[in-house]
């Protein structure tokens, strides 16, 4: 693909202001619409999304920024086909030098390592740095690391053709970005990001099961599983809460400082029992929740010191992980194999961790690749949607407009929240779970679900969709 007309001229007018650009006068948002914008969009992304498509199948995603310091919390653009997640492009304004300095890249390698993104671009348009994404980021690791293509504006029209062959969207939609991924693979300092979370969640059940079964005599196997499970899970909930700006950011790592530790941190928890109706934070009786609330983890006792080393792993710079892009596809991965091991109690009531039984017989857990789990939800849950669908559609009669009361009726007999969905553990219950609400908003949009109030297509309340699973 030659370069373009169009990009010559903005390449000699980014030279002709450049001094002026490096002041820092020229900052960050400037530089997107003047430069990076024009780029992507010689290269055949719709970056305004001017063809009007749903949200989620929109090409580019311009990251809602959230700040955290000095720090910014989403990467500037991510590049899409349909829903799934291509590259990152995180923009600097000139007066950065990406060639040297180490922060702009770990923030990049960061973000695109905790998405599994093979490839990522850094820019402030005077120079354009591409890194493999795959390898794990280390704060003190220099600039060059990972670093697989550089090249300076004014070499952009002669680096065109092989740009465009990897970053166009028609590149991308050929299956040459993932040809060219696939070629500057190396193994040397590779840890995909779930194998590394992995280990890490491993990590903190070992050091939680050693404390809790010490300093709780009495707690059985089956409860000391549970309460290891559920204080990890209340943590992660949390942290990804914060990065996405859910939650105040830095209320887990202010329990680094202090005494009590395990108190406060049940204070949160209750704190999010009130905030969010989920049986992972479930401590008081309430109307249509049919488990038990959760009397057994609030007292336990445990150490300060294990607690506040946990929390210390979950912020940088001790963590490499940027959880407001983690996908739901890799907590599932990380999960099916996280509960193929089980907390065992010995006779002095020492705590140690092994491989579930059925688990050992059958070599290992196997997670359940994507496509499988996308296509399980597609094929039952798919199916429903359609059918209920079709029998709203029938009804949609002139007649029944006339008819509000009559209308109401059918709604109900049609739409969604009345259903519930079941997944069963042949499947692999922590991948399909997680594709269910993706496929329900995606799907339900707008278009399948007829508004009560009107009569017409709408949304409904995918909030109030039980999703109940059996492990």
């Amino acid at each position: 693909m030659p370069a373009p007309i169009e990009l010559l001229d903005l390449i000699e007018r980014f030279d002709r202001n450049r001094d002026e650009y490096r002041k820092g006068h020229f900052n960050e948002t400037q530089l997107r619409i003047d430069y990076l914008n024009p780029v992507f969009e010689y290269l055949g992304w719709d970056i305004t999304n001017k063809s009007g498509y749903a949200e989620q199948y929109r090409d580019v995603i311009h990251e809602a920024q959230v700040k955290v310091g000095d720090q910014t919390k989403a990467p500037d653009y991510c590049f899409k086909i349909g829903p799934e997640r291509k590259f990152f492009l995180e923009a600097k304004k000139p007066s950065v030098n990406i060639k040297d300095d180490i922060a702009p890249a770990f923030q990049l390698r960061r973000y695109a390592w905790s998405a599994k993104l093979p490839l990522s671009i850094l820019s402030d348009f005077e120079e354009f740095a591409i890194y493999d994404c795959r390898i794990q980021p280390d704060r003190l690791d220099r600039a060059s690391t990972a670093r697989i293509m550089y090249f300076t504006f004014d070499q952009l029209a002669d680096k065109w053709d092989e740009f465009s062959g990897i970053f166009s969207k028609q590149a991308v939609m050929q299956g040459s970005f993932d040809r060219y991924a696939e070629s500057t693979k190396t193994k040397r300092g590779t840890a995909e990001v779930d194998d590394a979370f992995l280990l890490e969640i491993e990590g903190w059940r070992e050091m939680l099961a050693k404390d809790i079964a010490k300093r709780n005599p009495t707690l059985s196997q089956s409860e000391l599983n549970d309460s290891v499970q559920r204080t990890i899970d209340r943590i992660i909930f949390l942290r990804i809460c914060e990065d996405r700006g859910i939650e105040e950011y830095g209320r887990l790592k202010a329990l680094k400082t202090g005494s009590n530790v395990y108190p406060r941190l049940v204070q949160m928890f209750h704190q999010a029992d009130a905030r969010y109706n989920s049986g992972l934070f479930h401590f008081r009786k309430e109307k249509g929740q049919l488990e038990d609330p959760d009397t057994l983890t609030t007292d336990l006792q445990m150490s300060d010191k294990v607690l506040q080393e946990l929390c210390r792993r979950l912020y940088y710079p001790d963590s490499p992980y940027e959880f407001s892009v983690f996908s739901g596809s890799i907590l599932g991965q990380v999960y099916e194999q996280f509960l193929g091991k089980v907390i065992c109690l010995d006779s002095k009531h020492r705590a140690t961790i092994e491989e579930k039984p059925e688990v050992r017989k059958a070599g290992g857990v196997y997670y359940t690749p994507e496509y499988i789990a996308q296509y399980i939800v597609k094929n039952t849950i798919g199916r429903l949607i359609k059918h209920r669908s079709t029998e709203a559609q029938k009804h949609r009669s002139t007649e029944a407009q006339k008819h509000r009361s009559e209308l109401q009726k059918i709604v109900r007999r049609t739409k969604l929240q009345n259903s519930k969905f079941l997944t069963w553990p042949a499947v692999r219950v922590p991948s399909c779970w997680l594709h269910i609400p993706s496929y329900l908003t995606g799907t339900c949009n707008g278009t399948s679900i007829m508004n009560p109030r009107n009569g017409q297509p709408g949304r409904t309340r995918l909030s109030t969709i039980p999703i109940v699973g059996i492990s």
